[in-house]
């Protein structure tokens, strides 16, 4: 990455997007950085930031331009440790690689998957509201997420129980290196691969799982087994936090919102619409990073070749340009499947169909069981790219 003064017509931010005050509620600088305009130099991390919906959008859906390849992390140390996994690569590797990735989260596996996931979550949800009282985030939304990886990813059961610790390590290491909870990851990272390298091994991995199958691929001359290492973190880290986060910022949304919970419980399908909408308003993955492989002009200010640039998915999200009143819950928002939270383009989360399936499932057992949700307790996760909730304790008024 080769590093730039700002265009002298840049607007300028000293903005701290990653203390503890911006992670409990980035949406104020957000909208900060969205009304000073569209490219922004940040002047503490030395790069561009893009905080409005329209040029997020088009720049994740300009890979050749907006490269993924040198990382897209907000450190480089970070970056290069991830060093060839399938978010750090450009087509065609990451054709190649995102293709092995996608046969079993194709639309057709997972119509399969439809019928257990949803009957799973009938019998977790039939026995929380029958309890009354539970954990929204530990009781509910890890369950369908964990229980999907321990079972079709086929890791091997020791060393499972720290998959939700690794995952969230891994992601407070996309933050900033003056950052003390950035840091405090990298061992932790550290552990993770070592279980991968040596555990996550064919002998030890389920043999008609989802890890075994992509050392499949390898013996049959599709991807390198270098690649094969590194792809498994991909079924693992991504497709934990963020569902979790999703599920459990809804129900927060529909406790807050009892109007919108009515709405849904009154009318079924609207659940797949108000997932999105939650995913919109609180996108659980606030942004990445790109490296730019030539000039490109936003709002007036050419950004040079060779700069790094922040996409701000939580910010683009909330953009009034793109919604009405972007602030305000509507499980009705006409557009919100535009929403970015999953992100957009070659680089869209491949995990985003299995999802929106679990969230679903989750929502609709909720909404045959339940009339009220009150929030007793709540406790913020903070970390340097998920945005969700650590503990959500709720009591609920069965139907």
């Amino acid at each position: 990455m080769t590093t730039h003064a700002p265009p002298t017509n840049a607007p300028i931010s000293d903005l701290d997007l990653h203390d503890d005050l911006a992670l409990l509620d980035p949406y104020p600088r957000f909208k900060e950085l969205r009304d000073l305009g569209g490219a922004v130099w940040m002047e503490r991390y030395g790069m561009f930031a893009l905080s409005r919906y329209a040029d997020v959008r088009a720049a994740l859906g300009t890979w050749e331009t907006f490269s993924s390849a040198a990382g897209v992390t907000f450190n480089e140390r970070m970056n290069e440790t991830l060093k060839g996994i399938t978010l750090h690569t450009d087509p065609p590797e990451h054709q190649q690689m995102r293709g092995v990735l996608r046969r079993p989260l194709s639309a057709k596996s997972l119509r399969e998957l439809e019928g257990e996931l949803n009957d799973e979550a009938e019998v977790v949800v039939a026995r929380l509201v029958d309890a009354g009282r539970f954990d929204a985030v530990a009781d509910l939304a890890r369950h369908l997420p964990v229980a999907v990886v321990a079972k079709y990813v086929g890791l091997p059961p020791d060393g499972r129980e720290n998959m939700l610790k690794w995952a969230a390590a891994s992601f407070d290491c996309f933050g900033p290196l003056d950052k003390a909870r950035t840091l405090a990851g990298f061992p932790v990272v550290a552990e993770e691969i070592e279980y991968l390298n040596t555990e996550a091994v064919p002998g030890k991995l389920s043999p008609d799982g989802w890890g075994q199958k992509l050392f499949d691929a390898v013996e049959a001359g599709e991807i390198s087994k270098a690649q094969c290492l590194l792809m498994l973190n991909d079924y693992v880290n991504p497709s934990l936090d963020t569902t979790i986060h999703g599920t459990s910022s809804g129900v927060w949304l529909f406790a807050k919102h009892p109007d919108q919970w009515d709405l849904v419980r009154e009318d079924p399908s609207l659940i797949p619409n108000a997932v999105n909408e939650v995913i919109r308003i609180e996108s659980p993955i606030t942004g990445f990073t790109r490296v730019l492989t030539s000039d490109y002009e936003v709002d007036g200010v050419v950004m040079p070749k060779g700069s790094r640039v922040m996409m701000l998915y939580g910010s683009a999200n909330r953009d009034d340009r793109q919604w009405p009143d972007p602030d305000l819950f509507d499980v009705r928002r006409d557009g919100v499947a535009k929403q970015i939270g999953w992100g957009f383009g070659e680089h869209a989360c491949v995990g985003m169909g299995l999802a929106r399936l679990e969230m679903r499932a989750v929502f609709g057992a909720l909404a045959k069981r339940v009339r009220r949700f009150e929030i007793v307790n709540l406790e913020r996760d903070l970390n340097m790219v998920l945005r969700g909730l650590k503990r959500l304790d709720v009591t609920v008024q069965p139907l």
